[in-house]
């Protein structure tokens, strides 16, 4: 089960992916440029979600001990 500073973070790291995933901070990539043929928007949506997807592997995989 997890306990103590995990569980704190795992809450952080929810409620960053929530905010970098809703309207205000999202307004800010809607550009009409292109990053290697794909325009920013979708890349921008594709590396934040690889962020966190990768904070969340290492959040589980760290070792506190």
């Amino acid at each position: 089960m997890l306990r103590g500073m995990t569980s704190a973070r795992l809450v952080a790291l929810f409620l960053l992916g929530g905010a970098l995933l809703n309207f205000p901070l999202l307004a800010l990539w809607d550009k009409d440029l292109t990053i290697f043929g794909v325009p920013l928007f979708p890349a921008a949506l594709f590396i934040i979600w690889a962020g966190l997807i990768a904070s969340l592997a290492w959040l589980m995989e760290y070792d506190e001990h």
